[in-house]
């Protein structure tokens, strides 16, 4: 339970303390055609002392549908998982999708919100929900966008 609350209190304070910045800056400029985004896509908090970190790659094919693809793996014993993920731009907010190895069974959706604090780095904040585990999680991505 302290994982949730410490996650929550988390997306809560980066939404807070950066939603003080110019609406139409933040909100037009998150998700423009052409842009291309490098970084961690997932920063999930599995157990309070194990991380999952996802290297992303993607790129926005126009102002509202961004295309990327993560890589993961839990450990060094398992596979490397390829997901595929897309993010729908609305109203500053976007909707989330991705299909861990092509998997419909494990189909994960969610929402989030973009922020640009600085330069082209980006943090994601996102709740997102995995259809075949049955699980919601917490992530937060970041990375550069340029």
């Amino acid at each position: 339970m302290k994982n949730v609350l410490m996650s929550f209190a988390l997306a809560v304070l980066c939404t807070v303390s950066v939603n003080a910045q110019n609406v139409e800056e933040t909100c037009c400029k998150d998700n423009a055609k052409g842009t291309w985004y490098v970084g961690a896509s997932d920063i999930a908090n599995v157990a309070w002392t194990e991380w999952s970190l996802a290297p992303t790659v993607g790129y926005a094919i126009n102002d509202k549908l961004a295309l990327g693809v993560n890589l993961s793996q839990t450990d060094s014993t398992a596979d490397v998982v390829i997901d595929l993920n897309a993010r729908y731009f609305w109203n500053g907010y976007f909707v989330y999708g991705a299909l861990p190895n092509l998997d419909t069974e494990n189909l994960s959706i969610g929402f989030g919100k973009m922020f640009t604090l600085h330069r082209g780095i980006y943090v994601d904040p996102k709740l997102v929900h995995n259809v075949g585990e049955g699980t919601t999680n917490l992530m937060l991505g970041v990375g550069l966008k340029f």
